[in-house]
């Protein structure tokens, strides 16, 4: 077993001790929040953990109202940009919290007024010294490149503080069950998507809503693990421009849980198909028959978690298959300082 599919495996224990270990973190920053409430939000992160952010942002925008930004950190460290962020949230994501351009944009958002709060797998780093609050991810050291258990405690750490942002008891309760929900995911049965990326060169991963950061991650997974030039898209945005790409037999895999966004990824689908497409559909269970199965993960808001946890398992068994390392990938290394 690869450590990737051993530390994936692992996912849904690290987060259920997370989870009651940061409620009396959150809790009190969910009050702070209520009380003088951001008028706007930020991220600074890079790789898997941006992904994450792109998944708060959408959550935070759709139950706060307010605008999120992902911030190119070169604007801090080569650009020199006057940031004017007073009273706006800060949040920086990292697994080691070593990455100097995440540093470095971290205290100039500080330094211009940002309340900044860190969400990091390393406790008590450079860039949680850099934030007003530092929240341990709690995953555990992850030893194989490509991240899992840490991306997927990233997504739960900010689903838990939005439940106490708005306090949501509904969400609260589901993020309880979440871990033996993800152990159901687990075992869900992704073969066939095995079956027909082995042989694949490229290919489309499709979401929607705060579905497609984990649409984005599983790209990039393809691309580390397998060494397959994957695209992320929203299906929005499939029939502007990136369908001329589309030809017979091309690959797609299609994240269509349950919610607002489904019929018309379920329509994508189809209309997919009918060009020639080889389309892997991964939804509920009332919708797959013969695609792949979702586990109902109890909240709309974290369905992105179980997918990306049934995906983590079928992509290190791809990778296996197509006689890749997924723990030691060509040319990477686990932690990536930029400037």
């Amino acid at each position: 077993m690869s450590l990737m599919l051993a530390e994936a495996r692992n996912a849904p224990d690290r987060i259920r001790g997370q989870l009651q270990r940061n409620a009396q973190i959150f809790a009190p920053l969910g009050e702070q929040l209520r009380q003088t409430p951001p008028a706007a939000a930020v991220t600074v992160a890079r790789g898997s953990s941006d992904h994450a952010a792109s998944y708060f942002a959408y959550l935070c925008m759709q139950q706060r109202g307010i605008p999120v930004a992902s911030l190119p950190p070169s604007l801090t460290t080569l650009r020199k940009a006057p940031w004017r962020v007073r009273g706006q949230l800060a949040l920086a994501v990292s697994q080691s919290g070593q990455s100097p351009d995440l540093i470095a944009t971290q205290q100039a958002l500080a330094a211009a007024g940002a309340r900044t709060l860190a969400l990091i797998n390393t406790p008590q780093s450079p860039l949680g010294a850099a934030s007003d609050n530092e929240v341990p991810l709690y995953a555990g050291e992850e030893k194989s490149v490509a991240a899992t258990k840490s991306y997927l405690a990233t997504l739960s750490a900010m689903a838990q503080l939005m439940g106490h942002w708005n306090e949501d008891r509904r969400l609260l309760d589901a993020l309880d069950e979440l871990p033996g929900r993800l152990e159901l995911a687990l075992d869900q049965d992704w073969a066939p998507a095995i079956e027909a990326f082995q042989g694949a060169d490229r290919l489309m991963v499709i979401g929607r809503g705060a579905g497609l950061a984990v649409a984005q991650e599983a790209a990039l997974k393809f691309k580390e693990t397998c060494a397959i030039q994957a695209e992320a898209l929203s299906g929005a945005e499939v029939r502007h421009g990136p369908m001329a790409l589309i030809d017979r037999g091309y690959p797609v895999l299609i994240f269509a849980p349950p919610g607002p966004e489904q019929a018309g990824l379920l329509a994508l689908a189809e209309w997919l198909e009918s060009i020639g497409a080889r389309v892997l559909l991964a939804a509920d269970a009332g919708v797959t028959e013969r695609h792949l199965t979702v586990v109902e993960a109890g909240h709309e808001a974290l369905q992105p978690l179980s997918i990306i946890q049934s995906f983590y398992i079928m992509v290190a068994g791809l990778a296996a298959a197509r006689g890749s390392d997924p723990d030691s990938p060509q040319h990477l290394n686990k932690v990536t300082c930029t400037l």
